[in-house]
């Protein structure tokens, strides 16, 4: 079982408004449902879903302005342990719109703000004098203007010193300038590993040979390459296995990432296997698509869900 805190890290947040219409229209004033806020971003939501799982993490995110102040406050009242880095600019928020009539989620996501060099180095020197030394750190999410596209690479090394087990989820080229510095653990989709990779498109069967690359080449120790409705595969040096998505009926995808990678890393630090932790992250993953808006699972629905991967799902699991 890991010693250290569990650690996330979001530099690019948003405040999240959800509402229901019964229709789109275009020129029409839509009657809107009172909306719901929730604290979003990639390393909030991780640290939402480990701390539902029972872990006890330290989210660290950047909060700018009333919206910031609103997103850390739910944060709080989740019972996450936070550390917030406050920035000039306020905090963008993302509007989602749950169209009744036809089930159709909308999700518009704002751009974030500017961020200002010193209060990148403010993170930075956040994360370096982080005490106790954290056993994992798991950054998630985009890079908002003003940060440089290394920034996750920076954050693999002060992750190395400390020692600590080093996670990013993020697209484009921080994810491969972060890959390219080394990494304990990459969840990519196969858009995300063609271009890693660097290739156009990757047919299914080629999958474990891509993400096995990536292996060989230093760039991390474990894939798990996510692949919605048909689960994931999790490729280190010595397993190839399919982990297949458990029979759901999905309401909203958004936060089921984050909910794998937190039921991923929280069944890691338990000192489970990796199989294991793939089979959570799945489980976590599909439970929160049972929700709408951008809610996060519900633990009874992970419990069946894992339960029916544990004495089902092996049986159309691929292991070589």
């Amino acid at each position: 079982m890991a010693s250290g805190p569990i650690v996330t890290l979001t530099i690019n947040p948003a405040l999240d408004k959800s509402s229901e219409v019964d229709r789109i229209v275009p020129e029409n004033k839509l009657r809107c449902e009172t909306p719901a806020f929730e604290a979003g971003g990639g390393g909030i939501n991780v640290a939402k879903a480990i701390h539902r799982l029972g872990g006890n993490p330290i989210a660290i995110f950047t909060i700018g302005g009333p919206t910031g102040q609103r997103l850390h406050k739910l944060v709080k009242n989740e019972g996450v342990e936070t550390v917030v880095i406050e920035t000039k600019q306020w905090t963008r928020e993302n509007l989602h719109i749950l169209e009744k009539s036809t089930g159709f989620q909308y999700r518009f996501g704002m751009p974030g703000t500017e961020m200002m060099p010193t209060e990148v180095r403010s993170i930075i020197e956040t994360l370096e004098d982080l005490d106790p030394k954290p056993s994992y750190i798991i950054a998630s999410g985009s890079l908002p203007p003003g940060v440089p596209d290394d920034f996750y690479a920076q954050i693999a090394k002060i992750a190395a010193a400390q020692g600590a087990k080093f996670i990013v989820d993020a697209s484009g080229d921080s994810l491969k300038s972060a890959s390219d510095a080394g990494l304990f653990l990459l969840k990519p989709n196969i858009t995300e590993l063609s271009q890693l990779v660097g290739v156009e498109k990757l047919e299914l069967d080629e999958v474990d040979d891509a993400a096995r690359a990536l292996i060989i080449r230093g760039q991390c120790e474990v894939v798990v390459v996510s692949m919605g409705a048909m689960g994931a595969v999790l490729v280190t040096e010595d397993i190839v296995e399919h982990i297949p998505a458990p029979p759901v009926q999905p309401i909203s995808t958004v936060g089921a990432g984050d909910s794998m990678v937190a039921g991923i890393i929280w069944t890691l630090a338990q000192g489970k296997s990796l199989r294991e932790a793939v089979r959570m992250g799945v489980a976590c993953g599909s439970a929160a698509t049972m929700n709408s808006g951008s809610e996060l699972f519900n633990m009874n629905d992970v419990g069946k869900l894992l339960d029916w991967l544990n004495r089902y799902g092996k049986r159309y699991s691929n292991t070589k």
